[in-house]
């Protein structure tokens, strides 16, 4: 499960987000998949969830959302956007 740190905000619009990391001083623009799935983050789905959400919003496969989602995601982590949790601990 992964979490958006306090320190990171965002600014949802119809083209996508723009995101914030304070605590870096940088700031990352997302198109409108990226931005979707940073919400549904937020609301606290886990991957599992976002890849279902991504497949019924935009009529994709499950091995494409499965892949994209988790490459996202990856990125998100590379850049400090999100935190891994496990047992309810931010890592």
């Amino acid at each position: 499960m992964y979490r958006i740190p306090d320190t990171v905000r965002s600014t949802h619009n119809q083209d996508g987000a723009i995101v914030l990391d304070v605590r870096q001083g940088q700031m990352f623009n997302v198109n409108f998949v990226g931005s979707r799935i940073l919400k549904l983050l937020k609301g606290g789905c886990t991957e599992s969830g976002i890849v279902d959400e991504i497949c019924r919003e935009f009529g994709v496969g499950r091995e494409l959302a499965e892949n994209d989602v988790r490459e996202f995601l990856q990125a998100l982590k590379k850049c400090r956007l999100v935190e891994e949790q496990k047992s309810g601990v931010a890592v």
